[in-house]
């Protein structure tokens, strides 16, 4: 294996180990949560949408994610799958 792409694959893997969406992070999720504090447990979002007052925001991918739908800007709901 040449040097570059063992580097490639060192950073990828690094990467991943640093990956917020985990186990830990998501019970560490609570209902009533603002906003502001899930995004500074979790980062920001791959993703949200919402309407009328509510929200959802996912992070991750489809394999891999943690879900959170809001009222306003406090948590309502959260799910995961895939976490380790």
């Amino acid at each position: 294996m040449s040097l570059r792409r063992f580097a490639l694959l060192a950073i990828c893997v690094a990467l991943a180990a640093c990956s917020k969406v985990n186990q830990k992070n998501y019970s560490q999720l609570k209902a009533g949560m603002p906003k502001a504090e899930v995004e500074q447990l979790l980062g920001s979002p791959t993703e949200c949408s919402g309407a009328a007052g509510f929200s959802s925001c996912t992070w991750g991918d489809q394999k891999t994610f943690i879900s959170v739908q809001y009222a306003g800007d406090k948590v309502l709901m959260f799910s995961g799958k895939g976490l380790k």
